[in-house]
Parts: C-alpha cells; sequence; structure tokens
C-alpha cells in the first residue's frame, strides 16, 4: 500500500477516534480518559513494534530520540487539549478544528523543513481552514 491508503486508513481511525473519544469523556475527567488512552496505545504500539522485529533501539541515534521525545510531548500535549476540548463541545465541531493542525504542519513544514509549496498546498490549507472555522462554529 502506498502513502495515500495509509493516509486514508489513518484520517478513517482519526475520525473513529473523536467519535469513541466523545463517549469514553463522558462521565470521566478528560485528563484522567487521556491517561488510559496513552496506556492502551503504549501497549498497542509497543506490541507491533515487538512482533513486527521491526529495530533494535541501541540503532537509534542521540537526535532522533531526541525528536522522537518532543514529538511524543506534543502529541500529549495534543491530547490533552483534543479530550478537554470534546468534554465541553461537541466532536462534529471539534474535530474539524482539531484539523486545523494539517495548515499549521503545512507551515511549520515550510519554516522549520524547507519542503516547497506549490499553489495546491495554500488553496488546500485555506479550503482546510475554512472548512474548520465553518463547521466549529456550526
Amino acid at each position: 500500500m502506498n502513502w495515500f491508503i495509509w493516509s486514508l486508513l489513518s484520517a478513517f481511525f482519526a475520525g473513529l477516534t473523536a467519535v469513541l473519544a466523545k463517549v469514553g469523556v463522558e462521565h470521566v475527567n478528560s485528563n484522567l480518559a487521556t491517561a488510559i488512552r496513552t496506556v492502551v496505545i503504549l501497549i498497542f504500539a509497543w506490541s507491533v513494534a515487538f512482533f513486527t522485529k521491526s529495530q533494535a533501539l541501541s540503532t537509534i541515534g542521540r537526535r532522533t530520540w531526541i525528536f522522537l521525545i518532543l514529538s511524543g510531548i506534543a502529541t500529549g500535549l495534543s491530547w490533552l487539549c483534543y479530550f478537554r476540548a470534546l468534554q465541553l463541545g461537541e466532536a462534529s465541531q471539534v474535530a474539524p478544528v482539531d484539523k486545523l493542525s494539517v495548515v499549521v504542519a503545512i507551515v511549520l513544514a515550510a519554516i522549520f523543513l524547507h519542503e516547497r509549496l506549490n499553489w495546491h498546498h495554500w488553496v488546500g490549507g485555506a479550503l482546510i481552514l475554512m472548512g474548520a472555522v465553518m463547521l466549529g462554529y456550526a
């Protein structure tokens, strides 16, 4: 499977996550809900890494460790905010606003990774932004 199929699967599971999480945070503190979800993901991710015999930890360089740790911290912060938003708002509004991360990623990739953006990126990003604002205030 190519990157696009994996991306579609990611989008499907992310959408499913929003609905399942909305029900899951209904009667529990959002921070505790995030912690429970994180433990499940931790077990799941290590199981997949173990059973696929992906790579020895000793082969991972220092720079990679630093950026993966920073990415993990950013993910944790994102999840804490996302679960709190789901607790306070409708999943149909929270999820589209959360997807503004796509626009943030495009801009940050251009600035820090020096990725070359074409008009497709700008128009697509603008449409995502407009869609998120429109659905966020629906």
